[in-house]
């Protein structure tokens, strides 16, 4: 489980984003962090990756707690932007999936093409990133966030930000089949969105972050209805993909 109490932080001085939020997130599952544009998710996500360090108040990864364990956090937690492209560092899928480790190592060459295979990439290991289109460099992103060293644990948490924004119908279907594959191989994600109909259905948690604070929290069927004191629009459509 992932968890933070009376966490606190400001980007400037006086201008706090977070004002002691406390909430989880239950192992194993999707939890959907609910906020308007501007509610500060992206910060939140960075302060349960380790990136950001808080202010006042603690994150909680299994036994690793922030401040403290940052480092450890970072390979347990990973975060995966909303612009792919502010996260895409190799010139071919094969490049960016390796760069965290030794390519001429096999075992390694294994988790990254695992890696990519688990995201529908293996056929392009070796296609330029600028010849992908933006729904397969998310999912490059994606893949990048699943490597891991090869005598190392793969990590526990996904962090996504908005992971369903610019998606045709097709990619936001992908989307979803990822997100199943990621629950169904028992990691814990949340992630960050104001449009909520393509992730209620698969959510088993839901947070909502409203003026620095988590606002509520609870079952989906408890939370999302209630969602419009907080600036965020109820989902009206169930997503089903046997319906196309």
């Amino acid at each position: 489980m992932i968890a933070f109490t009376d966490l606190s932080f400001a980007h400037e001085k006086d201008r706090p984003v977070l004002r002691r939020a406390t909430g989880r997130a239950p192992k194993g599952v999707l939890t959907i962090l609910a906020g308007q544009n501007g509610a500060g998710k992206s910060t939140l996500l960075a302060l349960l990756a380790g990136i950001l360090t808080p202010d006042a108040g603690t994150v909680r990864v299994g036994e690793l707690v922030s401040p403290g364990d940052e480092d450890a956090i970072r390979r347990a937690v990973r975060l995966v932007l909303q612009d792919p492209d502010m996260q895409i560092l190799g010139a071919t899928v094969a490049e960016d999936l390796t760069l965290s480790g030794d390519p001429r190592d096999p075992r390694f060459l294994d988790v990254a093409r695992d890696a990519a295979r688990r995201m529908g990439l293996l056929p392009m290991w070796e296609a330029p990133v600028h010849t992908l289109s933006f729904g397969q460099r998310r999912k490059l992103c994606l893949a990048a966030a699943l490597v891991h060293a090869p005598d190392g644990p793969p990590p526990q948490v996904l962090l996504l930000d908005e992971p369903l924004s610019n998606l045709d119908y097709p990619g936001v279907l992908e989307m979803r089949r990822i997100l199943r594959q990621n629950a169904a191989a028992g990691l814990t994600q949340i992630a960050a969105a104001h449009e909520l109909d393509p992730l209620a259905d698969l959510a088993a948690h839901v947070l909502v972050l409203h003026e620095g604070v988590i606002a509520c929290q609870g079952a989906p069927e408890a939370i999302l209805p209630g969602l419009r004191p907080y600036g965020v629009r109820p989902p009206f459509a169930r997503w089903d993909e046997d319906a196309r």
